[in-house]
């Protein structure tokens, strides 16, 4: 991914703004998984779900995003471009996530028990995520130079 910008100016607004999606999810999954299991819900309930934070949440989609959540701000701390690769990965199952549970939103598949708030939710966290991955990529100063002389190339000039 040669295109990537590396040390990019905004990489810690992204970075911050990853580290709070990863601290939402987890709150929501922690203050869901009490609700839904105070409940006495099933697993995969669709209906008669408790209200996390805005959101609808039954037990097996508040223990994913403790899960994930936990991953997303492990990552960002850890950072060297471990949250570049988590953030990616994470981002882009977010936003899959969000569009296949879209598709099956009043059927029986609908088996985390997503609402379209639920949906347009993972949506907005899954691409703060994946932006936030794409701006950041850390590097050395002289890969920093050298994409910059590489962008602002003048194609078919001296310095091709």
């Amino acid at each position: 991914m040669d295109h990537l910008p590396v040390n990019h100016q905004l990489r810690p607004l992204w970075r911050g703004l990853a580290f709070f999606a990863g601290v939402y999810m987890l709150v929501f999954g922690i203050v869901g998984f009490v609700a839904s299991t105070g409940d006495g819900l099933e697993w995969f309930a669709q209906s008669g779900l408790p209200s996390a934070l805005g959101l609808k949440a039954n037990p097996a989609f508040s223990l994913l995003s403790i899960v994930v959540g936990a991953i997303v701000v492990l990552g960002v701390l850890i950072g060297r471009n471990v949250d570049r690769v988590v953030n990616l990965v994470a981002g882009s199952i977010q936003l899959l996530a969000s569009m296949g549970m879209l598709a099956v939103l009043r059927t029986d598949l609908n088996f985390l028990g997503f609402s379209v708030a639920t949906c347009v939710v993972s949506s907005i966290l899954g691409l703060t995520l994946l932006t936030a991955g794409l701006y950041g990529k850390v590097g050395p100063r002289s890969a920093e130079q050298a994409q910059n002389q590489h962008r602002h190339r003048v194609v078919g000039g001296d310095n091709t």
